[in-house]
């Protein structure tokens, strides 16, 4: 349930491209200082609706309000309040890190320090790196920083750990949870389920153009409650239709000797009895609740 002011509004968000729908009816708020993801597949609409609330893109239909204003009407006014990193972000190569900040602070008013986020957001030594020459976490790093170095009290941030290796982006991820420390409003773009639990608060699921579902990653997997996945490796023959006629399994998947069957009730028992009375050894057995991914694959029909 959504708490607190609400400093995004968007209701019956629309977007066509000529014969394509890109977007269709996304109607969702956003409350203050909140962590709020959109998550979806890629090519569902995700960066299209940012686009059209950051005030890029201009909608077909519905109404969108940001801080109270419109992002296309008002959008001087809006622009001071809003920091966005977008996708395919990019920056000249020789560009140094302490020119780019000078260069974004000089668009606002009054903007931040800018050699004081190079100190906070641990950039010190990278200060006279040109940006060609800086790791993917750490234009990541540089990115953030120029997202908020206009004061912003909103923060957009679309699919910002995208191409990084599993440290950089948990570093990432550190620099995100700080955000919320700060009191901005943090709007992130995803399709990492991993990255969407452990940051977000709620979640709306995009899939073609339209919101399946908007809830906390823990009430989405909620819904999945019920299921389990049962994982293991068998050593010899293995026909999955020993395993299929159990009525608490509802589905049986094989990828060479890996087997994963998943079910509701007392599943567990139900596999390893059967497996037993055919003498079937099952290997590295592992049991797993439901999990977001679930979730996404039940909402959506899609697994990434």
């Amino acid at each position: 349930m959504l708490r607190g002011m609400s400093v995004i509004e968007v209701s019956n968000l629309h977007k066509r491209y000529r014969d394509k729908i890109a977007v269709r009816d996304v109607s969702f708020a956003v409350a203050e200082g909140e962590i709020f993801g959109i998550l979806g597949p890629n090519g569902a609409g995700k960066t299209t609706t940012v686009e059209c609330v950051a005030g890029l893109r201009a909608p077909d239909g519905g109404t969108i309000r940001v801080l109270g204003l419109d992002p296309r009407r008002d959008k001087d006014e809006l622009n001071s309040q809003v920091g966005v990193q977008l996708q395919e972000s990019q920056l000249p190569e020789r560009l140094k890190v302490w020119e780019a900040l000078h260069l974004y602070a000089s668009f606002y008013p009054d903007p931040a320090d800018w050699e004081r986020l190079i100190d906070e957001w641990g950039m010190s030594e990278k200060r006279a790196t040109p940006y060609g020459k800086l790791s993917g976490g750490q234009k990541q790093r540089l990115f953030i920083m120029l997202a908020l170095v206009g004061r912003p009290r909103v923060v957009f941030l679309d699919e910002l750990t995208t191409g990084l290796d599993p440290q950089a982006r948990r570093e990432t991820w550190q620099l995100i949870e700080r955000l919320r420390q700060t009191g901005v409003t943090v709007v992130l773009v995803t399709h990492f389920m991993e990255e969407a639990e452990r940051l977000c608060d709620r979640l709306a699921v995009i899939d073609d153009g339209a919101v399946v579902a908007i809830d906390t990653p823990g009430g989405l997997v909620s819904q999945m409650d019920s299921r389990q996945r049962i994982r293991f490796r068998v050593t010899g023959p293995f026909d999955k239709g020993l395993l299929t006629p159990i009525p608490e399994v509802s589905e049986v998947a094989q990828n060479g000797d890996h087997i994963e069957v998943t079910g509701t009730g007392d599943l567990l028992y139900a596999v390893t009895a059967v497996l037993a009375r055919h003498q079937i050894v099952a290997a590295g057995l592992r049991v797993d609740q439901a999990s977001l991914d679930d979730a996404f694959v039940a909402l959506t029909g899609k697994r990434f």
